[in-house]
């Protein structure tokens, strides 16, 4: 965060991402709808952005640039962001993202610290993109829930984001690469609270579990695993493949926010009504320490 003024201050963020789909216009819009919810996750409002991407020219004709580079742009249309330019390098592997700015009073940034006891966790996506686009490309995974999963990641965040403006958010995240429960440990780093999690309250995108118990685990997710799993504790009567799929890599995933209990009931009531029917209650943040997440 940037401070402009003692009300106006400036976020800026940059994500970039290999395809995750095969269709160039969808992939671009995933991407920008990554990239994008830094911005929301902060509680900010994005206004302006930059093409960033790596194309590799020897293998792809210079229409699907064009065309992931018009995904991108229908996105940051839908947002109310101005395309203000961009660059383009040539490589082996193709890459496509955004470099974001966006405002936000000083006073009421969203950050990943913050979460207090009697909190409850509220998350506005379903998971399980990871496990899916593994499928995909194992050919394991039906077009039916590959095209959910696209649309997911497709959405923007902002409506989430939007909706909780003006409600008390202590603490908020979106769930990406680190999967849910990595972004969850973030959450806790240097705080003196932990978070009680209801694995069976996670909305899953559909076939997502069934495309981990055939073995679609992106590598990505024994990272994950390796890296928080000290942090959590399963309740043994948690399925392997649900405990596998809480650290599965999201890509485009929704927002995990930490509000009161009286908020976070109205945030998903607001949700609902607009029109969301992935958003749920998952948690909540109890007063323990060292900080650890709690898997029932």
């Amino acid at each position: 965060m940037f401070r402009l003024t003692d009300e106006l201050a400036l976020v800026q963020t940059v994500d970039f991402l290999t395809p995750i789909v095969d269709e160039p216009e969808l992939f671009g819009q995933i991407a920008a709808a990554n990239a994008l919810s830094d911005v929301y996750a902060m509680g900010g409002r994005p206004i302006t952005a930059m093409n960033v991407a790596c194309f590799p020219t020897e293998l792809l004709a210079g229409e699907v640039l064009a065309r992931i580079l018009a995904g991108g742009l229908s996105k940051l249309d839908e947002a109310g962001v101005a395309l203000a330019g961009g660059h383009t390098v040539e490589g082996p592997q193709l890459l496509y993202g955004l470099a974001v700015s966006g405002l936000v009073h000083p006073s009421r940034i969203w950050t990943k610290a913050g979460a207090r006891p009697g909190d409850r966790l509220v998350l506005t996506k379903a998971i399980g993109t990871g496990a899916l686009a593994t499928g995909l490309k194992r050919d394991l995974v039906a077009e039916a829930p590959l095209a959910e999963a696209a649309r997911s990641m497709a959405e923007l965040n902002r409506r989430a984001a939007e909706l909780a403006q003006d409600l008390p958010v202590h603490a908020c995240t979106d769930v990406t690469g680190f999967g849910l429960l990595g972004h969850a440990c973030e959450m806790l780093a240097g705080q003196s609270v932990s978070f009680r999690i209801e694995g069976g309250a996670v909305p899953l995108l559909p076939e997502a579990l069934s495309a981990i118990e055939r073995g679609c685990r992106p590598a990505g997710l024994a990272r994950n695993r390796a890296h928080r799993e000290a942090m959590v504790r399963f309740d043994p009567q948690v399925p392997e493949a649900l405990q596998d799929l809480l650290f599965d890599p999201q890509t485009s995933g929704g927002l995990l926010l930490a509000l009161p209990e009286a908020a976070a009931e109205d945030l998903l009531r607001r949700l609902r009504a607009a029109g969301s029917t992935q958003a749920a209650l998952i948690g909540e943040v109890i007063d323990a320490a060292p900080p650890h997440i709690l898997v029932g």
